[in-house]
């Protein structure tokens, strides 16, 4: 691996909402970012470029020539539709990280930044005044469809406190998406092992800011919200909007892809994996994100629609302290300030290709 200073570090999914950010903050820390999306070329980022798909393993071996390091970002995101479109996941999350870690292999690049997600835990951590710690089970349709929104004590039923997960709880992937994220964990994993590279894998948590996608399948509920918005509709929130989310400022997350590699070295064992949630700290409900979004953007109060998905979780905010401590990140936008910078932001146009980058 290069020194700190200056990597030429690859960038799966590059032109993507997160991936595009990343791209900025390597070039501003000093390091030569190089692009592999299916995207076209973005203008205004000025970096080589390789239009291709992941799965592509001659094109991600072309891009990976003269490469120190990978920043791997590329994905098909979000909880999608249905289980319908489960193999169109498991081909770009899994497949995709696949080709790219046997071409790394290959050409010898011993060095890798992993875009997880905190999905890869299902529901968050819980307290029960009687049993103590507990992990509920998916919550039954019946209950939701009567309002019950609360995971109940998996033991005796009561009410539950909901607390901050740590990297090292028990991972319980919920829907397609989040199996698919901690797959990629694992080919990571095994990937060092076999290599002698390093790896880290950072958790985001609800990433948000300018350029994330518009109105699609895949886009976060931020986005959601902002698109009702700018049409002069009320954000719908899901269930009563008390759902407790980590919203993280996408500019905060780029940093912390920075933060990684330069620490890649110290905090990861050579054939071994480190994992990192990557949050704001600050949990905060839906519903409270949804009312700050609708007040900077002036728009009507969120519209609480009593609505569900199965598969979501009620409650999953992580501690983002190791982060802290071992890379020495912090954030730099608050929830104020990134509420009040997003409603001004315009947002991306859906990509024309299939959604492979974050």
């Amino acid at each position: 691996m290069a020194s700190v200073a200056g990597m030429r570090v690859l960038v799966t999914g590059g032109a993507g909402f997160i991936g595009s950010h990343v791209v900025e903050a390597l070039s501003a820390a000093g390091h030569e970012a190089v692009v592999l999306d299916i995207e076209p070329p973005r203008l205004g980022l000025g970096v080589p470029w390789e239009r291709a798909d992941i799965r592509d393993p001659d094109a991600v071996g072309r891009a990976l020539v003269g490469v120190d390091a990978v920043c791997h970002q590329a994905a098909m995101v979000g909880l999608g539709t249905g289980f319908a479109d489960a193999a169109e996941y498991v081909g770009v999350n899994d497949l995709g990280t696949a080709v790219l870690l046997s071409a790394m292999a290959a050409a010898g690049v011993r060095a890798l930044v992993l875009a997880g997600s905190m999905v890869v835990y299902g529901e968050g951590r819980y307290e029960c005044e009687r049993h103590g710690r507990v992990r509920p089970g998916p919550r039954a349709p019946q209950a939701l469809e009567q309002g019950r929104f609360e995971p109940p004590c998996p033991v005796c039923g009561a009410a539950l406190t909901p607390g901050l997960v740590g990297e090292d709880a028990p991972v319980d992937p919920r829907n397609v998406y989040a199996t698919t994220k901690l797959a990629q964990e694992h080919l990571a994993a095994a990937w060092a092992r076999a290599t002698g590279g390093r790896a880290v894998a950072l958790r985001y948590h609800n990433v948000y800011g300018d350029r994330m996608p518009r109105d699609t399948p895949y886009a976060g509920v931020a986005s959601f919200f902002r698109s009702a918005l700018e049409s002069g509709l009320a954000p719908r929130v899901f269930e009563d909007g008390a759902q407790r989310r980590d919203f993280v400022h996408v500019e905060d997350v780029a940093s912390a892809n920075v933060a990684a590699l330069g620490a890649l070295e110290r905090v990861a064992e050579a054939g071994a994996l480190r994992t990192y949630n990557t949050g704001s700290g600050e949990p905060h409900t839906v519903g409270e994100m949804a009312a700050a979004l609708s007040a900077a953007f002036g728009g009507p109060a969120p519209l609480i629609t009593a609505e569900y998905r199965l598969g979501d979780v009620r409650h999953i905010t992580a501690c983002s302290a190791r982060l802290r401590e071992e890379l020495g990140w912090r954030p730099a936008v608050g929830f104020e300030d990134g509420m009040a910078r997003f409603a001004a932001a315009p947002l991306r146009e859906p990509a024309t290709a299939a959604p492979v980058e974050s």
